[in-house]
C-alpha cells in the first residue's frame, strides 16, 4: 500500500467532518428561518383573532358612547361609558399598554369615534429581532341624533323657557292627562313659558292669510332655519282667525313647532301634540309636549298639511365606520 493513500483518507475524512459542519450551519439557519415562517403564520393568525375581538371592543364601545350621548348630550359622560365598555371587553385604558381614546364630534347628528391599540405578545416570531410585540389598532364610529328636517311643522313658536335646562319640557307643559291652555299675549314673540306667537319662518312681514295658507297646505314653506335666527311676527297682532285653522286641521296630531329665545330668535325645536284651538275670547291652543327640546338647526320640508305625516324625524344609532 503506498502512502498516498492513508493521506487521502486522512483528506477524506477532513473534508467530510466540514461537509457536516457546513450543513450543521445551514440546517440551523433553515431551522430559524422555517421557525420565523411559521411563527408568522401563528403569530399573525393570533394577531388577526386579537384584532376581530378588539374590533368588536372598539364598535361596541362607540355605540355605547352614542347612546349615552342621545339620552344624556353629556360628553364627558358619553367619554366615561365608551371606556367603560372598552374594559367590559378587555381593553382597558392605561392597562398593560392599551390606550382607548374617545373623540366626540356634533355636527348634523353625534358621532362617538373610538380608537383602540393594543399590543399582540408574539410567541414564535419573537425569534426576530424587534419583533417581540405588535401593535394591534382598531377604530370604530358611530353616528347618533335625529334628522334636522323637519316635515309639516306648525307655524306657531314656543318659548324655551317652557323646557328645563337639560331640555325637557316642564311638568305642566308636557302632560298629557292634563292639556295646558298656550295663550297669546299679542306680542312678535312668546313673552313666557305658557305664551304662543305665530311665524312664517323668518319670510317676511307675517299675516294672517299667509299663515292659515301654511296650515291648510296651500303654502308650503322650504326654508333651512340657523340657530339664532330671527323668526318671529315682525308684526304684532292675534291673528285670531288662524285658530279655528288650527282645530280644524291640526287636532289630534303630533306637530314639529320651533323653539325660541325672548328674541325671537330659533333656539331649536320639540314635538307638540295639538289637542284643540280656540279663537273666541278666550284665544289659546291645548296641548303638550310630547318631546324633549333640541337645539339644532331646522329643515322646514316641502309637505303640505294632509299629504304626509308630520314628523320631526326618528331617533337613530348606527355604526358608520
Amino acid at each position: 500500500m503506498s502512502m498516498v493513500e492513508p493521506a487521502m483518507r486522512m483528506f477524506d475524512s477532513e473534508d467530510r467532518r466540514r461537509e457536516r459542519g457546513q450543513i450543521l450551519v445551514i440546517f440551523a439557519l433553515a431551522l430559524v428561518a422555517l421557525l420565523a415562517m411559521v411563527g408568522l403564520v401563528l403569530d399573525g393568525g393570533s394577531a388577526f383573532a386579537q384584532r376581530r375581538d378588539q374590533q368588536n371592543a372598539a364598535d361596541l364601545a362607540a355605540l355605547a358612547g352614542a347612546n349615552d350621548y342621545l339620552l344624556n348630550s353629556n360628553a364627558t359622560a358619553a367619554y366615561a361609558r365608551a371606556r367603560a365598555v372598552a374594559s367590559l371587553n378587555g381593553y382597558t385604558d392605561g392597562a398593560g399598554g392599551v390606550t382607548v381614546n374617545v373623540s366626540l364630534t356634533v355636527s348634523n347628528g353625534a358621532r362617538v369615534q373610538v380608537d383602540i391599540t393594543a399590543p399582540h405578545p408574539n410567541t414564535f416570531t419573537r425569534v426576530i429581532p424587534g419583533q417581540e410585540s405588535w401593535q394591534v389598532s382598531t377604530t370604530a364610529t358611530a353616528k347618533t341624533g335625529i334628522p334636522d328636517s323637519v316635515e309639516g311643522a306648525a307655524p306657531f313658536i314656543f318659548s324655551i323657557r317652557a323646557f328645563e335646562t337639560g331640555g325637557e319640557p316642564l311638568a305642566q307643559y308636557g302632560n298629557p292627562a292634563s292639556p295646558f291652555d298656550f295663550g297669546e299675549t299679542n306680542g312678535d314673540v312668546p313673552t313666557g313659558p305658557s305664551d304662543l306667537a305665530w311665524t312664517n319662518y323668518g319670510t317676511g312681514n307675517l299675516n294672517s292669510s299667509e299663515v292659515r295658507n301654511i296650515i291648510e297646505g296651500d303654502l308650503v314653506i322650504n326654508k333651512t332655519i340657523q340657530f339664532g335666527e330671527y323668526i318671529g311676527q315682525h308684526n304684532n297682532g292675534n291673528h285670531t282667525t288662524l285658530y279655528s285653522s288650527v282645530n280644524s286641521y291640526l287636532s289630534g296630531t303630533d306637530v314639529p313647532i320651533p323653539v325660541v329665545d325672548d328674541n325671537g330668535n330659533f333656539q331649536g325645536w320639540a314635538t307638540f301634540h295639538v289637542v284643540s284651538a280656540s279663537g273666541g275670547s278666550d284665544k289659546h291652543i291645548r296641548g303638550y309636549f310630547v318631546s324633549s327640546f333640541l337645539s339644532d338647526r331646522l329643515t322646514v320640508g316641502t309637505c303640505a298639511a294632509g299629504s304626509c305625516p308630520r314628523y320631526l324625524g326618528s331617533w337613530s344609532l348606527g355604526l358608520v365606520n
